[in-house]
């Protein structure tokens, strides 16, 4: 009997936990995370303004682990020996034929003053302190922005930070504070969203536009204090700042000899196979894998690189080469408390669906159907 070791408990992990027992019924599952419970991270744009609580979006997964007859173990991963077959933890060490590393990416914290920031991403509890602070302030300026890693041009999270911008400005409108307030956007990027294509780049700037919210653009970041976002390009005061910085690799890769992009990922290749190592793989934000500049980091691209692990490794345990491949695709609905914009985008297409409000409420309904999965 095989035994696969999957690392994490976000997207990329669980749907390659469920692929796997699909696939193949008898093989062994070890599961390696620190807590036994999956956050829904885009759900968590609508804590702030009370659409969601925390217990909305935690579910705890000892039935989903036992429903998939998997062993858990409650650990950090630490390190990696013997070509990737024997994972280190804190709890002791986990012996695998095959592993598949979903573990997520970290955010690089290294500006100056970014503890005078919240980082909207950040968890729950980064949430709910946004979410503290909107009630208690009678105004001022609150600032959204975002950033990316320079060696890793992929590695960035911007999305959420426009539906955290768009959602708070129209909450403060639906209860008549928006005059008291400033919204600044900023970002090193000249042309924030560019990523998403040039229609949805408009899409934005246009409706930042209409809903009076200030912009700070192309300009790097230097430093935050208390009370003011410093760039190359000037400053401005702020009384809350919001801040979604660049991502790069889980600290515990540093342990290890697995390959590392310049950006500090794991270096992968079109079948998500970590490179020169034997049924390695991995899926979601701890990879750095080929594909076209927009690529994005987000959950539909981690569970599409997930089912392409476990089909790969699979196939390589049955002593057959690996042969599929993940489709790049951008699917995201930007939500703005009571509509959406879809984006889509493909290497073939890239549409666009204007703000209205039955695409808010599919997203609403995509999270309970995809969090059915796993109650």
């Amino acid at each position: 009997m095989s035994r696969i070791t999957v690392v994490g408990a976000g997207f990329g992990a669980l749907t390659a936990i469920r692929k796997l027992r699909a696939g193949d019924a008898g093989v062994r599952i070890d599961v390696v995370a620190p807590k036994p419970e999956f956050v829904y991270f885009p759900g968590t744009i609508w804590i702030p303004t009370g659409l969601r609580k925390a217990e909305d979006l935690v579910v705890p997964l000892q039935n989903f682990f036992q429903r998939m007859q998997v062993t858990y173990h409650q650990a950090e991963a630490t390190g990696l020996r013997d070509g990737g077959r024997t994972l280190e933890t804190v709890a002791g060490d986990v012996s695998n034929d095959g592993l598949i590393i979903a573990s997520g990416g970290r955010f690089i914290r290294k500006l100056p003053g970014i503890e005078h920031s919240i980082t909207p991403c950040g968890g729950i509890d980064a949430t709910v302190k946004i979410r503290d602070r909107l009630v208690a302030m009678d105004g001022g300026t609150i600032a959204f922005g975002f950033a990316g890693n320079p060696k890793e041009p992929s590695a960035m999270r911007g999305g959420p930070v426009f539906e955290f911008l768009f959602g708070i400005d129209n909450w403060l409108r639906k209860q008549g504070r928006r005059d008291k307030f400033k919204l600044v956007f900023f970002t090193p990027a000249p042309r924030p969203g560019a990523r998403l294509g040039p229609k949805a780049v408009e899409g934005i700037m246009g409706e930042m536009a209409r809903r009076d919210i200030a912009t700070h653009l192309g300009h790097r970041m230097k430093a935050f204090e208390a009370n003011k976002v410093i760039t190359e390009g000037g400053e401005f005061a702020a009384d809350m700042i919001l801040f979604m910085p660049g991502m790069t690799g889980n600290a515990w890769f540093d342990n290890t000899d697995l390959p590392r992009s310049d950006g500090g990922l794991l270096k992968a290749n079109a079948f998500c196979q970590v490179e020169g190592l034997k049924r390695v793989y991995v899926a979601g934000d701890s990879g750095s894998f080929p594909g076209p500049e927009w690529m994005p980091k987000q959950a539909h691209m981690a569970d599409l690189q997930a089912i392409t692990a476990v089909a790969n490794l699979l196939a390589e345990l049955a002593g057959k080469p690996a042969t599929e491949s993940f489709k790049a695709e951008l699917l995201c609905i930007i939500d703005s408390y009571n509509k959406g914009m879809l984006v889509a985008r493909t290497e073939k297409r890239n549409f666009v669906l204007p703000s209205m409000l039955p695409l808010h409420w599919l997203k609403r309904y995509f999270e309970w159907i995809y969090l059915r999965k796993y109650r």
